[in-house]
This record gives structure tokens, C-alpha cells and sequence, in this order.
């Protein structure tokens, strides 16, 4: 048989030649995080809960390798364990760099929301790529700086909200973009999260948060408490917070809005490129002594751009949602999705960026569906990791170029519903400037050896 020659076996042959070690991975790549062309060593933190679903999509990929996982719950990650166990296993990420970074090329963190840029950052200064589930960051210093070392390094860099790379988000902005409903003048995204239980729906994780155990409880074994609080202040351990009831806490999450409108509202600032809000508002239920509320309804406002008017985009959860339009004629509209109304028209949209739908009847019948003309994607991960091998951030369309600025306009939205009035929204100088009070949102304290800054 004819043994498939590449660079790799070129530059091993040529090693063994002259009597020199293996270069590892790290080292033979191209450019700053770049490796070579064949496979691509990934380490998981956070694989215990949707890491392991995220882990699973990229051991399909070919020239994916899982070299390492790191989780501060042993019980929880241990499935993964089992799965990947030819992988070091972790419980710190810092001594995971510390100990095999030289091995590492990328790496997929699928923690909970206070810790994505602490980690994200820790890496890519390392010079890693790096895959983060939604939302990017816990707050707008953490969105802009991780943007801007990506950019810095050079890195390819992925949100992990998937319907980014469906054939729905894509469609839509074609569609937008064709004149299917006219000029937007109204959005309207909902999610049925966190749930709603007193109606007979599943409730997803309660918001307000309840209280804290009056009694001390010591964590259980498997646990590390003081990594699962990261940088967030030291409180005693809580069986209400881990695992995955964190979302409703201030301190690890950002609630329904956090985890469902960068999927279902991903349509709108893709299609239209709204940029920076110039204020949001919210409508809400009473929120927590330190949680968010059952439900809210928050609208950001945006300015006119180019040939797209001033607008105004609503987000509803907890149960809420928006009135469907006459147009609609009695479509339901479900638990999770999106609608652009037009002067024309009306698009509705599932969830997670799904299928868009015209309406009314007649004005889908004179539409003429265009071509494609957006290139399509071969899955989210995948293109993460082929953006990796070929050393293009561009190529990874969910990268944190595309979902910094997402992430920070609906975290915007975050920070009305914590103060519970209308912030306006200076992007320039990253300030609220009629609410002072929103500084330490936008700009968190870390505990000692968690520091975001550098």
C-alpha cells in the first residue's frame, strides 16, 4: 500500500534524520494558536453537563482530538470520563495549562456563565483557540476583552449558540434583505425559560432563586465549591445553585435573557446589523434578593443604520409573549421564536434561529423566494475546527468578532432588569450614563487568582 504522504510525516522523517525530538502539535502550526493541518488536541472545561453533548459533536469531527478534560464536579463529569479515557482528567483549568498546555491547541468551556471569560481569557493568552458556550461572558468588560485579545492573537474563536449555523438564520436574512415584508419596523423574540410551573409547564430553573439554607451544608465530595465560584464572591455551598440551577443567580448567570435570546433574537442582529443599543428598558415581575425575576419583557432601542430606520426590539420570557399579528392568521407562534413585521409582511421564525415562515397567505404567494447567496455551513463545531486547522478566524461565523458585540447589546438588556429601570447605553465609553450604579455590572470585581485583566 502507498503510505498517504503530509507535513506531519514530512517533518517527522526529517526529525528522526537528524536525531531531533518530535516537534509537538503547538509548535508546528503556522502562526500564533495554529496547529497543523491534520488534527487539532482539544481540551473540554466543563464537560459534566452540555460540554459533554458539545464534546460529542466534535469527536465526529475527523481531525478532532480529545486530549484533556477538566470539570470541578467528578460525579457529574464522569460519564465523560468513561468516554474519553485516553483524556487526562482535570479539576482546575489552571493547572491543566500549567501541566500540558505545550499539548493543547484549542479548547471547548461549557461552564457556567461567570467563568467563560476568566477561562476563555486564560487560554487564549496562551495563545489557544477557543470554543465558549452562550452567552460569552457574564459582562460587557468580559465580552469587549475577549474580543479583543482574540483579535490580538489571531485566534479562532466560536459562541456556542448553534442555530448560528442553520440554514434558518440564513434564509432569513435573505429573505429580509429581498424585500419579503418591506421595511422592519418591530422584533419580537420569546422564550418559554425559565418555565413556568404554576401553569403545568417545566420549570427549567427557578427564578427568583430560592433562599439559602439557614443551616451550613458541607459540599459533597466530588465537588470543588471554591472553583465553581471562580471569581464570584465567596458564599457557603448551596445545593440550590449547583448543578445547572446557577442560571438564576446574578452571580453565575443571566437568566432567561442570557440563555435563550442569543439563540432565539440571533436573527435580527444578524439579518439587520443593529450594533449598539442606545438604551433597553424592562418590564418585569418583582426580582430576587439576588436572582432575576419570574418573567421579563425587555426592550432595547436601537438607532437608524444606513438604510434601516430607528427600531425597537422586545424580548419576553417566563411565559410571556408578544400579540401575534393579524397577518399571522392564526399561526401559532410556540414557546420559543422570533418575529420581523414589516410594512409588507410579517417573518416568524422558531426557535433556536429556526425556519422563517411569510405571512400573510397572499404576500407569500406574490414573494418570489431568492437564490442563496450566503455560503452555508457544515455544523457549528465543524467549522470551529476547520477554522482552527486553516488558521482563519473568519471562518468561524459565530466568532467573538460577530458575538462580542451580540453578547454586549443583550447584556445591556441584563442590566436594566438588575436595576430595574431605563439605562441608556454608551458603547464608546462603555457607560450607562443616566444610571452610575450600573459600573460594577459592567465592570465585576474577581476574586484574587480569577482576574480577568491580566
Amino acid at each position: 500500500m502507498r503510505r498517504r504522504i503530509t507535513r506531519r510525516t514530512v517533518l517527522q522523517s526529517a526529525a528522526a534524520s537528524f536525531g531531533l525530538a518530535i516537534v509537538p502539535a503547538h509548535v508546528l502550526g503556522g502562526g500564533a494558536g495554529t496547529p497543523p493541518s491534520e488534527k487539532l488536541n482539544i481540551a473540554g472545561i466543563g464537560v459534566g453537563g452540555r460540554g459533554g453533548g458539545v464534546l460529542k459533536e466534535m469527536s465526529g469531527h475527523k481531525a478532532a482530538n480529545i486530549v484533556a478534560l477538566c470539570d470541578i464536579d467528578s460525579k457529574k463529569a464522569a460519564g465523560q470520563f468513561k468516554t474519553y479515557a485516553k483524556a487526562q482528567v482535570f479539576k482546575d483549568y489552571r493547572q491543566m495549562l500549567d501541566k500540558i498546555g505545550k499539548d493543547i491547541d484549542a479548547i471547548m468551556c461549557a461552564t457556567p456563565d461567570h467563568l467563560h471569560a476568566p477561562i476563555s481569557l486564560h487560554y487564549m493568552r496562551a495563545g489557544k483557540h477557543v470554543y465558549v458556550e452562550k452567552p460569552m461572558a457574564h459582562s460587557v468588560e468580559e465580552a469587549r476583552l475577549m474580543a479583543a485579545v482574540a483579535k490580538e492573537k489571531n485566534l479562532v474563536t466560536q459562541m456556542g449558540n448553534n442555530g448560528h449555523a442553520g440554514e434558518g438564520l440564513r434564509q432569513t436574512k435573505e429573505w429580509l434583505d429581498a424585500g419579503a415584508i418591506g421595511t422592519v419596523k418591530e422584533i419580537h423574540g420569546w422564550s418559554d425559560r425559565p418555565g413556568v410551573p404554576d401553569k403545568g409547564k417545566k420549570q427549567w430553573w427557578p427564578q427568583p432563586a430560592v433562599p439559602a439554607p439557614k443551616e451550613k451544608v458541607a459540599p459533597p465530595a466530588e465537588l470543588d465549591w471554591d472553583l465553581f465560584l471562580g471569581p464570584a464572591p465567596e458564599r457557603p455551598y448551596d445545593p440550590a445553585i449547583h448543578p445547572f440551577k446557577w442560571r438564576g443567580y446574578f452571580d453565575f448567570g443571566t437568566g432567561a435573557l442570557g440563555d435563550m435570546a442569543v439563540h432565539n433574537i440571533d436573527p435580527a442582529f444578524f439579518s439587520l446589523d443593529l450594533g449598539a443599543p442606545l438604551a433597553a428598558s424592562v418590564e418585569s415581575s418583582p426580582i430576587g434578593h439576588d436572582s432575576y425575576p419570574a418573567w421579563q419583557i425587555c426592550t432595547w432601542e436601537f438607532a437608524a443604520r444606513g438604510a434601516r430606520p430607528a427600531l425597537k426590539l422586545k424580548w419576553y420570557d417566563g411565559g410571556k409573549k408578544p400579540q401575534a399579528p393579524a397577518q399571522l392568521e392564526g399561526y401559532d407562534i410556540g414557546e420559543n421564536g422570533i418575529l420581523f413585521v414589516g410594512d409588507k409582511g410579517v417573518i416568524a421564525c422558531g426557535g433556536w434561529s429556526g425556519n422563517p415562515r411569510l405571512f400573510p397567505g397572499e404576500r407569500r404567494k406574490e414573494f418570489k423566494t431568492p437564490e442563496k447567496t450566503l455560503p452555508r455551513s457544515n455544523g457549528h463545531q465543524a467549522e470551529w475546527i476547520d477554522a482552527c486547522l486553516a488558521g482563519k478566524p473568519e471562518k468561524a461565523m459565530a466568532g467573538f468578532w460577530y458575538s462580542g458585540p451580540f453578547t454586549e447589546a443583550l447584556l445591556v438588556g441584563v442590566i436594566a432588569c438588575r436595576l430595574q429601570k431605563r439605562v441608556e447605553w454608551d458603547s464608546a465609553a462603555m457607560k450607562c450614563p443616566n444610571a452610575p450604579e450600573a459600573d460594577p455590572i459592567i465592570r465585576k470585581v474577581y476574586r484574587k487568582g480569577f482576574d480577568i485583566r491580566g
